[in-house]
């Protein structure tokens, strides 16, 4: 587990060494610029982010050597490394590379059961290997979670699967509920937060050690 206080209650993941969360950041590793980029990493760790977000899924790039050269650069800064870092992607063989740049406790940024039970099972034992802990989406071979029924169904069934089968220890495993727009004014929309909070009721009630995105 990470060395986080036991009486901290939130974590700021910085989420701006992601090229689809800042144009700047984008903009420098089309351009090669990778010393600039890190200074953005670098930025983000001395404005208090306890985790860095990194994300290279961007059509014009060679996503995988870019997650792969951005993350031995900053493996090489004591003052950025110090913080654990999330590798984001949709795709698993990026997600593999940048484990392999990695040493201590890193996140993956993130599994699903929305492929079936086998690929989420090989996933989180790759996970367990490279000693990572997982974001777990609330998505299955059915689609994204909605309702609060179906948040409770799926973040049980993951945590279950990765706990009993898998073995993960419970305290590496992040539920992500999925917060979708509130407010929008569209009445089948009405319980989106009620049911995110009323989610993250039920995996500190019944799924022991697991953290929420």
């Amino acid at each position: 587990p990470f060395n986080i206080s036991k009486d901290s209650l939130f974590i700021n993941v910085g989420e701006r060494t992601n090229v689809t969360g800042s144009a700047r950041f984008a903009r420098l590793i089309k351009e090669d610029n990778f010393e600039a980029a890190l200074e953005i990493a670098q930025q983000q760790v001395d404005n208090g982010a306890q985790i860095i977000d990194v994300n290279m899924d961007e059509g014009m790039l060679d996503s995988k050597a870019a997650m792969i050269k951005f993350l031995n650069l900053v493996a090489s800064e004591p003052s950025i490394s110090k913080v654990p870092i999330m590798i984001d992607s949709s795709k698993w063989e990026i997600i593999e590379a940048g484990l392999k740049c990695l040493q201590g406790k890193s996140i993956v940024n993130s599994i699903s059961l929305k492929a079936g039970e086998e690929e989420f099972k090989e996933q989180a034992k790759m996970c367990l290997k490279y000693g990572a802990s997982v974001i777990v989406m609330a998505f299955d071979e059915k689609g994204q979670a909605e309702s609060l029924i179906r948040k409770k169904e799926i973040c049980e069934r993951s945590y279950n699967i990765l706990v009993n089968d898998v073995g993960f220890p419970p305290q590496d495993i992040i539920l992500d509920p999925n917060v979708f727009a509130v407010a929008t004014g569209i009445e089948e929309h009405n319980t989106y937060g009620i049911d995110f909070i009323e989610c993250c009721r039920f995996i500190k009630d019944n799924l022991p050690g697991a953290l929420i995105s």
